[in-house]
């Protein structure tokens, strides 16, 4: 006598996949790129305090965030981050901080006009040069936590 096989069921799960199309379709996505790219370079730490900031200074591009102590968080801004970066807009440079790649710079030629005037464009530079000085310290500790510790060697 045999005994009866036992089979194990396949499931198929099917995932979003986020294209550049979706990105052209999402004002506030294109409008966060464009401000990673008027930083030069930012942490995601920073930038949720930076974002954070200009919604208290009146530029809001609807972000929701939740105090964590003193902390800033929104989960909203994570996703997009993810998102731009998994269409290749930004990356992750070895400091840790979000950059726009190529592709990032030629789409935002392409279509930031579209989602930005310019006299959006000179309130995001205005705002991201005036709260510099509040973000430059996250940046910096975001930097120093990731740099890999030397062990100090005894002598004796």
């Amino acid at each position: 006598m045999s005994k009866p096989s036992k089979s194990k069921e396949l499931k198929i799960v099917t995932r979003h996949v986020i294209t550049i199309d979706d990105i052209k379709k999402d004002p506030r996505k294109v409008k966060l790129l464009y401000i990673i790219s008027a930083t030069g370079g930012i942490s995601e730490k920073a930038l949720q305090y930076l974002l954070y900031y200009m919604k208290e200074e009146g530029y809001d591009l609807g972000y929701k965030f939740v105090m964590l102590g003193t902390v800033p968080s929104s989960k909203e801004v994570l996703n997009d981050t993810l998102a731009l970066r998994y269409v290749g807009l930004l990356e992750t440079n070895p400091r840790r901080k979000l950059v726009v790649t190529s592709l990032g710079k030629e789409f935002l030629d392409k279509e930031g006009d579209k989602y930005l005037n310019e006299d959006e464009k000179d309130q995001i530079k205005k705002l991201v040069e005036e709260l510099r000085v509040k973000i430059a310290p996250i940046d910096a500790e975001v930097e120093l936590m990731s740099r890999p510790r030397r062990r100090r060697r005894r002598l004796f």
